[in-house]
């Protein structure tokens, strides 16, 4: 089934899709939404690095400060 045909096509109840529109569908939508939740599980994780970076310089500089003898 060609693309302009699928992207042509609009739900209704007077038009049934065929199992072929459906399935081409079907699959659009799986990789989309395999796509997106790499995408948002990145996002994600890329966060966390970044959080964690600046947990652990904020922890090192008072660390520091302590060892180093000063209180603030």
């Amino acid at each position: 089934m060609s693309d302009k045909k699928l992207n042509a096509y609009r739900f209704s109840p007077e038009n049934e899709p065929t199992y072929e529109m459906l399935s081409a569908i079907m699959k659009e939508v799986a990789v989309e939404a395999k796509d997106n939740g790499e995408k948002a599980s990145d996002a994600y994780f890329n966060a966390m690095l970044q959080d964690i970076d600046r947990k652990q310089a904020k922890w090192a500089k008072r660390i520091k400060r302590i060892v180093d003898g000063r209180k603030n």
